[in-house]
């Protein structure tokens, strides 16, 4: 029997929550991303995001997704396990799965308060959709610092050269 991560929700449900944080006043910081194998890093991003804020959500990358942006042999782990592990952080308000290779239309409905990517994005890297998804709600944009030569490109590159 799978575990089911106690903060993963449905999109539905996750517009509800924000909804319900929007109107006692809670800023909701939102990120999203892979999170194929989680790693200080992310962490460390993840723990910065969410003092940016009052409530940190993340947007999980399906499966097919992933495999769409990273190749075959992506993920490492499934979408479930991922939100397992990202549901286990202290940082981490809730997480839902989107599918698509883009976000603007959960951006659209979601309507964070804050957008937050790691500092190897800029203005220029962001999909232009997302970017203007953004901007239709306001949202404020903020990257967190990047680790160089974590990711997990580079982890299972090392595991394999070993």
């Amino acid at each position: 029997m799978p575990l089911i991560p106690r903060k993963l929700h449905s999109f539905q449900e996750a517009c509800a929550l924000r909804e319900q944080l929007r109107d006692a006043g809670k800023r909701v910081v939102l990120t999203n991303g892979c999170f194929d194998l989680l790693h200080f890093g992310h962490v460390h991003s993840l723990e910065s995001a969410a003092k940016e804020g009052d409530s940190l959500w993340i947007a999980l990358n399906s499966d097919g997704s992933i495999r769409r942006l990273k190749g075959n042999s992506r993920p490492i782990f499934s979408e479930l396990n991922r939100a397992y592990i990202l549901s286990a952080l202290e940082c981490v308000a809730g997480l839902f799965i989107f599918k698509d290779g883009h976000l603007a239309s959960e951006i659209l409905l979601f309507k964070p308060d804050i957008y937050v990517k790691s500092g190897d994005y800029d203005l220029e890297k962001l999909d232009k959709r997302e970017l203007h998804a953004l901007q239709s709600v306001h949202a404020e944009i903020k990257f967190m610092p990047f680790i160089e030569g974590v990711s997990t490109s580079f982890i299972i590159s090392s595991i394999k050269a070993r």
